[in-house]
């Protein structure tokens, strides 16, 4: 039986007594490893869906748990709670003046003794792993430049790079190349989703653009209200009409057809070559 990472039970989210819930989500499980991208307009709750996971925002009703640890643990069990799940946000949240090195060591604070934590201090094993996730987000030419001197693109691989030398069970990103170009994008997301794939990481992504989630994700859903009202694991493709329950409206011929193309060429990559 495949491991959960993350399992959201009964979740009823309200920011004032009174109100109609921002967010509602009976049930969702991300399974180990899998790699699920949230797409929805803006205000149709994919930010409080995130903070409700990362633990940022309390339930009014249900539980979401990470690993098997309530979000909103106390003590020892909140700290590794945080050792288990990294985040990756859309203002990349880096030391500017350190250099890529240092930014990613921070990924292993979790890992380290509170007191070699507090004083930066890092051992052989947490300089490897930060070595191999700067490797991993094609970042190895930097690794001893400031993070000032980097483009925004490369500063977001920063981040993605200290994420997973923290080695979480989750990574969650919310938006984190809405302000990237689509090239820039499209590699940034890479960087996220193949190298946690590689490691049986989760991750949680909100991602503004559908094609890119098709792209880059095992499995997509699609908010609406607060609700989930698309779910790829239920079998239906995301067409016009899924997106048009997603975003409320139709949305421009060539938007569906980068996504038809998407589709079509990962079942070209997942098929066997035929051999004549």
């Amino acid at each position: 039986m495949t491991r959960e990472a993350v399992r959201i039970s009964g979740l009823r989210v309200r920011y004032a007594p009174g109100e109609n819930p921002a967010l509602t989500v009976d049930a969702l499980s991300v399974a180990a490893g899998e790699r699920l991208a949230v797409i929805g307009p803006s205000g149709s709750g994919k930010t409080t869906l995130l903070r409700a996971v990362q633990g940022l925002v309390a339930p009014s009703e249900g539980t979401v748990t990470v690993d098997g640890i309530r979000t909103l643990s106390r003590t020892a069990r909140r700290r590794a709670f945080r050792r288990r799940h990294a985040a990756v946000f859309q203002e990349f949240q880096l030391v500017e003046r350190a250099s890529v090195l240092r930014n990613v060591l921070c990924g292993r604070l979790g890992h380290a003794p509170v007191l070699s934590s507090v004083l930066g201090r890092f051992g052989a094993d947490d300089r490897a792993a930060a070595f191999a996730a700067i490797e991993a987000t094609g970042l190895s030419e930097f690794a001893y430049r400031r993070v000032d001197t980097l483009s925004g693109g490369q500063r977001q691989r920063v981040a993605v790079a200290r994420a997973l030398a923290q080695a979480p069970d989750l990574i969650t990103a919310d938006e984190p190349v809405s302000n990237l170009d689509p090239v820039v994008a499209d590699d940034i997301l890479r960087a996220v989703m193949e190298p946690a794939g590689d490691r049986k990481i989760a991750v949680l992504a909100a991602v503004h653009h559908p094609a890119l989630a098709t792209a880059h994700a095992d499995r997509v859903i699609g908010l609406a209200g607060g609700r989930i009202v698309y779910d790829s694991a239920d079998g239906a493709p995301l067409d016009a009409p899924a997106l048009r329950r997603v975003y409320g409206r139709s949305l421009p011929p060539q938007i569906v057809q980068d996504i038809n193309a998407r589709e079509r060429g990962d079942e070209q990559r997942r098929s066997p070559r035929n051999v004549a």
